[in-house]
């Protein structure tokens, strides 16, 4: 509609996304984070995570902003599926409650939901052990964490083209502080209910049901 002159002042540019975006291309790092060098490395992801063939393998990030809180956001790479999660600040400790939250929500579906999540190597994550540790069945394994390349965000790419659509409810600079729970959840909601193209115009929630 937009390229046919139907609105008067809209174009291409006013898009979040632009359309007849080139594609980057991305060359293959093998180069090892020096803060996390005993991380299990993303290149020890089975083929059904990289082939996105299976569900419940997740991407996690953090959207940062103006103040200590910041939103802890996870991506299911099959469904494109989203959690996104309000943290009190960006440690190791809040990212692990945010983990052991899940867990006693899913409880004995947690391992079937979280098989595996993709992460950089922020400091916030690099707490391997506490992520990977159930805390209903201490000793026990909950979830397989694997770390992406340095400089590599592609390899989270669900994650990041994500994280533009809170973009679109939360501005860069803008203070997660004053964003509510029922903020975070509605962005949240309408995010699975967005119907995608690469799902053949469903959304996350249909498939994920």
């Amino acid at each position: 509609m937009i390229d046919r002159g139907d609105f008067l002042n809209l174009t291409n540019k006013n898009l979040p996304v632009q359309r007849n975006r080139k594609k980057r291309s991305y060359k293959p790092v093998r180069k090892v984070a020096l803060n996390n060098i005993r991380g299990r490395s993303i290149e020890e992801r089975p083929l059904e995570v990289e082939n996105r063939t299976e569900y419940g393998h997740w991407e996690m990030d953090c959207v940062v902003g103006k103040g200590k809180a910041c939103l802890l956001v996870l991506t299911e790479r099959k469904h494109r599926e989203e959690l996104i999660i309000k943290l009190p600040s960006k440690t190791q400790a809040c990212v692990i409650a945010a983990l052991n939250m899940l867990e006693k929500r899913y409880k004995r579906e947690f391992a079937k939901t979280f098989k595996s999540i993709t992460m950089d190597n922020g400091s916030e994550f690099l707490d391997t052990q506490g992520l990977e540790t159930s805390i209903l069945k201490p000793g026990t394994k909950r979830t397989t964490c694997y770390y992406a390349h340095p400089y590599s965000a592609w390899e989270r790419g669900s994650n990041e083209n994500q994280n533009k659509l809170i973009r679109r409810f939360i501005p860069k600079g803008a203070n997660i502080d004053a964003f509510s729970k029922k903020d975070i959840l509605r962005i949240q909601n309408w995010m699975n209910n967005y119907p995608r193209r690469i799902l053949n115009f469903k959304t996350p929630l249909q498939l994920a049901t």
